[in-house]
């Protein structure tokens, strides 16, 4: 294969990049609307609670589904359906007016975007497969970028008093638009290229690699769900400082993610995907210790944009090797350990607001920091030895 792609596999990979964009736009445009959703429904924050468990749930079982669904009809047809399914599902919360229809609306959420996890990971292997070099983290970098604009947007229109329900319709004919357009130059699927692939390893060595890099999401996306939601706090607990300065926090570590997203692909082509997990988590750990153990702000704040500068390029790696474990069962694997580290995701938070029983939170940041630490030596799970992957280096 040429080293060159072609005009239909870079046309291929914007619409990856599109459909990540606006991925990230409508899971934005749903958490920029939560309090005043709650308030339209009159719910408490214990109550809230226990809802997004139910979106949660719905997210768990939209990966578990698609993955299977993308091996057997293609994980462009998955990313159409799940995408499409997103835009109509974002409605639901904004049109809800009572506990049980904002539950089952928050389950169909979490199922679709779910759905369109996995499906658009799945789909942005094929492309990296066939680019022959990192591409991956790139598109998380979009993601995130959709991630912001979506915040933008709905703080702008909570500023001048839209009701939610009309924000979110005109989020969904936004992402309707987008899916359409997004969607029509992703790859097609291609079942036959699994055979040779599956045939030189046994299945059992997907299931044990799988476990391994589910594994290493897991503590690596508990890591970052604990910067997402206690990052703040911890800033404003240790230091004293008002809500807005402390927000400066989250700022930090969710800007050098981005940046570090768009920039780990280079990395990754230069020194391999183990390296790059490996010294990523290694700088995370000096981030989240200069945050134990600073007293200063600005050095605070320094950490916390280390702790993201280091994560930034560790999943999309992770799931890039999942795709690539086997390209019959690939979008199989990408649900399995999407899933896993979508669970850490998940308890990393809840388990700080455990351990803050017991200890202070900065003290709390140790969990973090161990977990990153375990990610540094268990870097090796992400070594490639498919035929279909790019060069790796230990």
């Amino acid at each position: 294969m040429s080293s060159t792609p072609s005009p239909a596999l870079i046309r291929a990979r914007a619409g990856i990049f599109g459909i990540f964009g606006i991925n990230g736009f409508l899971l934005a445009m749903w958490v920029v609307h939560i309090p005043s959703i709650e308030h339209r429904v009159g719910i408490s924050h214990s109550t809230l609670g226990s809802l997004l468990l139910l979106l949660a749930v719905g997210a768990i079982a939209g990966m578990q589904l698609s993955g299977p669904l993308a091996d057997r009809y293609g994980s462009r047809r998955m990313v159409i359906l799940a995408g499409l399914g997103l835009c109509a599902a974002v409605l639901g919360p904004g049109f809800a007016t009572n506990t049980w229809q904002l539950g089952a609306a928050l389950v169909v959420f979490g199922f679709a975007n779910g759905a369109l996890d996995v499906s658009m990971n799945s789909q942005a292997v094929e492309a990296e497969q066939l680019y022959r070099r990192p591409i991956m983290a790139a598109f998380h970098g979009m993601f995130s970028v959709g991630g912001v604009v979506g915040s933008i947007v709905g703080f702008g229109t909570l500023a001048i008093e839209l009701p939610p329900y009309v924000t979110l319709t005109a989020a969904a004919a936004v992402g309707l638009v987008a899916v359409s357009i997004f969607s029509r130059p992703l790859l097609p699927h291609t079942p036959h290229h699994s055979e040779a692939t599956e045939s030189e390893q046994p299945h059992g060595h997907f299931s044990v690699k799988v476990l391994a890099l589910g594994s290493l999401a897991f503590v690596l996306m508990l890591a970052e769900g604990v910067a997402n939601d206690w990052s703040a706090l911890q800033v404003k607990e240790d230091l004293g400082v008002s809500n807005a300065v402390a927000a400066l926090s989250f700022g930090a570590f969710s800007a050098m993610m981005t940046v570090g997203r768009f920039t780990a692909d280079r990395i990754s082509a230069a020194v391999g995907p183990v390296a790059v997990v490996r010294y990523g988590a290694i700088i995370s750990a000096a981030g989240m210790l200069t945050v134990v153990f600073s007293g200063w702000l600005p050095l605070t704040l320094f950490g916390w944009a280390l702790f993201g500068a280091g994560l930034s390029g560790c999943i999309p790696q992770i799931f890039t090797t999942a795709g690539n474990l086997g390209s019959g069962s690939a979008g199989t694997n990408m649900s399995r350990v999407v899933g896993m580290g979508y669970i850490g995701f998940l308890a990393g938070p809840a388990t700080i607001g455990w351990v803050t029983k017991i200890v202070p939170l900065t003290t709390a940041m140790l969990i973090p920091l161990a977990c990153v630490l375990v990610a540094a030596g268990c870097a090796g799970v992400v070594r490639r030895d498919s035929p279909t992957a790019h060069r790796s280096h230990s």
